[in-house]
């Protein structure tokens, strides 16, 4: 796998080659965006109290500009797609979970968001009546739950300014549906959810020889 990425660009380049890339730990040594660009480019932190990290910048940038997919698809934890291992990777997902239940609070997560088009995430959890008190993790559990079903992805990051007019922050997940960001088109295949899951392990085993069996599986999902 590559290494010493210290571009946007290359790191770019880099996930449209492999398809699936998990932006931190994804449970595969050496497998994620951290552990493959330069060391200036994770997480510093300076002696003002200060810091900086190029990487998590870098994720904006790469969903709005690229054919590549972001969210919490691995594990749980956020990462990149490709749009043509997208495909499969929804219809094995989907065909794994089923539709949400009728009335559940994942499906009025989802009417919400096709209501709406994309909202930030406070925004969607106030929306769906999620206000009280230890209602956020309650329902960032929902959310990741609908992300690993790919139901749900990251559309943009929001960030509030500060009094010159710049960003700051670790910014606020704009979230939406598949389907209004990339079409119906492209969270369809003609394979079955099995035949998805087995070109998905294939390629997997292929770009991660070393990784044991129970690895594979669980970045499948």
């Amino acid at each position: 796998m590559r290494r010493n990425i210290s571009t946007f660009h290359e790191l770019m380049a880099t996930i449209e080659e492999m398809g699936f890339l998990p932006l931190l730990d994804g449970g595969v040594a050496g497998f994620s965006a951290e552990e493959m660009v330069e060391p200036d480019c994770r997480y510093v932190t300076y002696a003002d109290g200060g810091w900086d990290w190029p990487l998590w910048k870098w994720k904006g940038p790469i969903i709005t500009e690229g054919s590549i997919v972001y969210g919490k698809f691995f594990n749980g934890k956020a990462g990149f797609v490709t749009r043509p291992w997208w495909q499969h990777l929804c219809n094995w997902r989907r065909g794994k979970s089923g539709e949400p239940a009728p009335g559940s609070v994942e499906e009025t997560i989802l009417l919400t968001l096709q209501e709406h088009g994309s909202l930030i995430t406070r925004e969607l959890r106030a929306l769906c009546g999620f206000t009280g008190g230890k209602m956020r993790s309650r329902f960032d559990t929902y959310v990741t739950r609908l992300q690993m079903q790919c139901r749900i992805v990251t559309e943009d990051f929001v960030y509030p300014k500060d009094r010159h007019g710049r960003d700051y922050g670790w910014g606020w997940s704009l979230l939406t549906t598949p389907e209004h960001l990339l079409g119906k088109e492209l969270c369809h295949c003609d394979a079955s959810p099995e035949q998805s899951r087995q070109l998905i392990a294939d390629h997997l085993r292929h770009l991660l020889p070393t990784a044991t069996e129970t690895q594979i599986t669980r970045l499948i999902g």
